[in-house]
């Protein structure tokens, strides 16, 4: 445990244990306005296993993912069937125990995602309990949902995704063919090149990628600790591709701002890192969220860790108050939009963990995905 606590810096994310209202903020420019609130609908609990990410195939089906944080562990990936979470895409893959060899083993998932063309992509950042990457077997494995199997797996050179870099979430470009990750522990953007499998690693450093020191993160009302006594501070994280793949978007996860960049730019290896440095545009103060997603009219939903709330950002950058729910929304993390216009939610409870309250376990159980019509 006592590494699991000092490896907290490295990665992620979180919204309000015993269901208080967070602390509101004064300082967002963007004031968030109230609308006729949709409702919340459970789609799947777990007990037992702390779950991030949430995937939504163009069929339908359900996928989500456990990250390897905690001692207590078993599946990676699973597919979520009758309100049962199955080994996906089998028991073999997702068997990995620590001193074996993880490269063709999922080791700790951080999310999953479904793109257009009928495949799950799962982003393997090996951090074994947010630490280094485990014996350099982070990978991205692309699954094809119409046979389930593996398609294709995607390895790193160190100079893109080393030990000290934590892959967090993932967008898919088939259009042009790329796909892009956050690095949310030392800041970056990781661009890879989906059929060739070149990649690279761009804006390490950059103040759009860190969070701002200044910002007081605040989901429980104060600001975050970790068992070292210091905040909480996570760098990029959320990602999202607009609906015609010509703009990422992207943000630290513990601080308001928001940010995106060109893909054109990102497309084209040649392109000096400054020169993608100096594109990167400023869109203002918005929330606190974790993950993030595009729907096909443009609209950005987002999750407000510190108001346990989704909100939705317009083309126009308006932002609208979708839900707000104390009691359920305890650190919403991770989004997919269904065939029938539902957003769907992971909530992991981040906030609630041991690393934040001194060793003692505050998850109220169990962790739930749910939805609202979007």
């Amino acid at each position: 445990m006592k590494n699991y606590i000092a490896a907290i810096t490295l990665a992620l994310l979180v919204a309000g244990c015993s269901g208080n209202p967070a602390a509101d903020k004064s300082d967002n420019s963007n004031k968030a306005d109230s609308i006729t609130a949709p409702t919340l609908e459970a789609v799947f609990a777990d007990s037992t296993y702390q779950l991030t990410g949430v995937a939504v195939s163009t069929h339908g089906r359900v996928f989500t993912n456990y990250p390897y944080w905690l001692d207590q562990h078993a599946y990676s990936v699973v597919e979520v069937v009758n309100g049962k979470a199955l080994p996906y895409p089998d028991s073999s893959w997702n068997s990995f125990t620590k001193g074996e060899n993880g490269q063709n083993k999922f080791v700790c998932v951080q999310s999953v995602v479904t793109d257009d063309k009928g495949n799950l992509w799962v982003v393997d950042a090996a951090g074994i309990g947010l630490g280094a990457v485990y014996q350099r077997s982070n990978k991205v494995v692309k699954i094809n949902l119409a046979n389930n199997r593996i398609e294709r797996i995607y390895r790193f050179p160190q100079n893109v995704a080393g030990a000290d870099v934590y892959l967090n979430d993932i967008r898919i470009d088939n259009q042009n063919g790329f796909a892009y990750m956050t690095s949310s522990s030392n800041g970056g953007i990781v661009v890879l090149n989906t059929n060739t499998g070149e990649s690279r690693f761009v804006m390490g450093n950059h103040t759009s990628v860190l969070s701002d020191t200044a910002y007081h993160f605040s989901p429980l009302g104060t600001e975050l600790q970790k068992g070292d006594g210091n905040v909480l501070k996570v760098n990029s994280d959320g990602i999202a591709l607009t609906p015609d793949n010509q703009w990422l978007y992207y943000k630290p996860l513990t601080d308001d701002k928001l940010y995106r960049i060109s893909t054109a730019l990102l497309r084209n290896f040649q392109t000096p890192l400054q020169t993608i440095a100096d594109s990167v545009k400023d869109l203002g103060h918005f929330v606190t969220t974790d993950g993030m997603i595009f729907d096909n009219k443009g609209n950005l939903y987002l999750g407000d860790l510190e108001k346990s709330s989704i909100v939705k950002i317009t083309p126009d950058l308006k932002i609208q108050t979708l839900v707000t729910d104390t009691a359920r929304l305890i650190w919403p993390d991770s989004y997919s939009i269904s065939p029938d216009g539902y957003l769907y939610i992971s909530t992991s409870q981040i906030q609630c963990m041991p690393w934040f309250h001194k060793g003692t376990d505050k998850i109220q159980r169990p962790f739930h995905i749910y939805r609202l019509k979007i």
